[in-house]
């Protein structure tokens, strides 16, 4: 018997990896020579390059950056295992948790990390690139990254930025020089995992939905969303074509629309990249079971979550699917007409969260024994 293991991590407490060795375990209490495929998933965020690093057999690679305030720190990116495709989660140079509490201000913090990274990868012969943007620190439509990949920024006297850009400096800039950008970024496709529509502007823009999470007043809001749109008046004048209401545009602080209009990136769903990246469909052929499950499973999973991608898949192959979570709520029909045809909590007593975090290895284990269980009454 074939079964697939395919799960997102249970954020807080277990790393997809860690998930689908645990959920190995409960299989063969049960069916020890059973063929497993262990396909640890994430949907684009946090995880993202270590499970399409484990599912393809790539390398975790380290990279010294700078940070959001410009010090120097340790990151890692991907390279997957076709050798030439990179994975990079823009928060492990330029992320929220990087920033101390009390240092938190989007108009001086800087992508330009992140840029290093993605440069990084290039000169290790990467010419392909999926990157997560999930959990900025930054509001400065990228400008950091791309002056780390060779563009240049000036101000209104025409005088180079020298200085990292950020929220700050981005409304001080009046001409953009795209000519040092780095050859091997010219040669290179980006795709990037985006599940946000937010436009760069207005009411539900990157400066007044997300920037309050990243420390800024009211004032500071005003003066960032000021800054992005005289930014991005320029920036469209300059490459001649317009990226501000593009869905997601406004995605990690407006690197979503620095991506498309430095880059020419593609903005996609996260779970449709990894799938595709990871070789999913491929790799599950022929299975009799899916196993996959995330630290919540409710009525918003059905909705570009990892499970709902595993789904979708599987409906196509008409390989069943069953789901496992730390919780699972009550309201979740919607999720068995996309495919999942059961879902189980770790659960097993009155326990309160910390008991279930600090426990869900051996709780996996146990509720995925059980499950094969009946799995093999029906297979009889």
């Amino acid at each position: 018997m074939k079964i697939v293991i395919a799960p997102d991590s249970f954020k807080g407490s277990l790393s997809a990896v860690a998930v689908s060795e645990a959920i190995e375990k409960g299989v063969r209490k049960i069916l020890p020579q059973a063929e497993i495929v262990q396909l640890p998933l994430a949907d684009g965020g946090e995880g993202t390059v270590q499970a399409l690093v484990s599912s393809t057999d790539g390398t975790i690679e380290r990279q010294t950056v700078h940070d959001p305030l410009g010090k120097e720190i340790e990151a890692i990116y991907g390279i997957l295992g076709d050798g030439h495709t990179a994975v990079i989660e823009m928060a492990a140079a330029s992320g929220l948790p990087l920033v101390p509490l009390d240092q938190q201000n989007p108009l001086y913090t800087t992508t330009y990390g992140t840029g290093e990274l993605i440069l990084a990868a290039a000169r290790k012969g990467c010419r392909h690139f999926i990157i997560g943007i999930g959990g900025s620190a930054t509001t400065e439509c990228g400008t950091g990254m791309a002056q780390a990949l060779g563009i240049q920024f000036y101000d209104q006297s025409n005088n180079l930025i020298n200085d990292y850009m950020n929220g700050d400096l981005m409304g001080q800039v009046g001409a953009i020089d795209f000519s040092g950008l780095v050859p091997q970024i010219r040669k290179s496709h980006f795709t990037v995992a985006c599940d946000v529509d937010n436009p760069l502007l207005g009411p539900k823009g990157s400066a007044h939905v997300y920037a309050p999470q990243k420390g800024a007043t009211p004032e500071i809001v005003d003066q960032l969303e000021a800054n992005m749109s005289t930014f991005a008046d320029l920036l469209e004048k300059t490459i001649k074509t317009s990226v501000r209401n593009i869905p997601g545009a406004g995605a990690a602080g407006g690197l979503g629309a620095g991506l498309m209009a430095f880059l020419q990136a593609e903005l996609k769903s996260g779970i449709e990249i990894v799938l595709k990246a990871s070789g999913f469909a491929e790799k599950i052929k022929d299975a009799a079971l899916i196993l996959t499950g995330e630290g919540r499973i409710d009525y918003q999973t059905a909705f570009g979550k990892t499970l709902s991608g595993v789904a979708a898949e599987a409906r196509k192959q008409q390989i069943p699917v069953i789901a496992i979570g730390g919780m699972v709520d009550t309201d979740i029909d919607n999720l068995y007409e996309i495919g999942i045809n059961a879902c189980f909590s770790i659960c097993n007593q009155p326990m309160d969260l910390r008991t279930a975090v600090e426990n869900a290895g051996s709780l996996l284990e146990i509720i995925t024994e059980r499950i094969m269980r009946a799995v093999l009454i029906q297979l009889k």
